[in-house]
């Protein structure tokens, strides 16, 4: 289903992909759900869109915390979404066993920032002929993602794309350093930024992550000055009661608003640029 990236990267108005939909896969209606509303708005808005679900948490602050509906459960219905509504889907993998088996549900396997310099993990993933999309560790710095980049292209795969999702700043919290976007973008392939991850607030004595919604728009603007390829974001009717990251997900009827934002400033950046 997933063409090559540069295809997907941009539509005739120069406009930054979207991978966006809820944390995890919670129930059979909330990813369709999800996926249909953000679809719409991305149609009319021109902007090429990717659904993104965790098939399973496994990183996760507490032993109580949500994890999945269980493995092949959640598989089907994310390829059942990707049929349905024609889009590439995205979903996290966390094992060489995992790459494999995702591979025939999903178009893009993602790999998580804790993950991301597990060598055998990244062949895994390369290896499948899928489009692999890698998240810079909170630990490592834009250049270093240079090393990642080239052990995918070591492993045959030419087709990845980085994500920025924050670095670590004290033991909770987050911040974004926007040079890291052409610094990543030196690499040859498209960079995408968490606008939501960006602004967990990790480690809480209370084992359920903090995050600081009300600042998605400002990283996302961020973004996109900064000539981001594309915008990652969580988001789900009711973040309140999201299953997992609820307190940095952006409320999906809030969803049209910021991207409408986010196209006009494209716009005047495709100017400069």
């Amino acid at each position: 289903m997933l063409p090559q990236l540069p295809k997907l990267q941009f539509t005739e108005s120069g406009n930054f992909l979207l991978i966006a939909g809820p944390c995890v896969v919670e129930d059979h209606e909330n990813p369709f759900q999800i996926c249909e509303h953000l679809l719409a708005v991305c149609q009319r808005l021109h902007i090429p869109y990717a659904f993104k679900a965790s098939y399973r948490k496994a990183n996760r602050s507490s032993v109580n915390s949500f994890t999945g509906i269980g493995d092949l459960e959640a598989l089907r219905l994310l390829r059942e979404v990707g049929e349905r509504y024609g889009v590439p889907v995205v979903t996290d993998i966390h094992t060489e066993e995992e790459a494999r088996r995702a591979a025939d549900y999903v178009d893009v396997l993602q790999i998580p920032a804790f993950l991301c310099r597990q060598t055998e993990l990244l062949r895994a993933a390369a290896e499948t002929g899928r489009c692999v999309n890698v998240k810079k560790g909170q630990f490592l710095s834009p250049e270093a993602m240079a090393q990642v980049a080239g052990k995918i292209r070591a492993f045959g795969s030419g087709n990845f794309m980085l994500t920025e999702r924050g670095t670590t700043f004290g033991y909770q919290d987050l911040v974004v350093d926007f040079r890291g976007v052409p610094t990543m973008q030196k690499n040859g392939v498209p960079v995408v930024v968490d606008i939501t991850h960006s602004l967990q607030q990790p480690n809480q004595g209370s084992g359920v992550t903090g995050g600081r919604p009300d600042m998605i728009e400002t990283i996302g603007r961020a973004a996109i000055a900064v000539g981001a390829d594309g915008i990652f974001m969580e988001t789900h009717p009711e973040p309140a009661r999201a299953k997992s990251d609820g307190a940095n997900m952006l409320r999906l009827d809030l969803a049209e608003g910021l991207l409408n934002h986010l196209v006009d400033l494209r716009q005047t950046v495709n100017k400069w640029n």
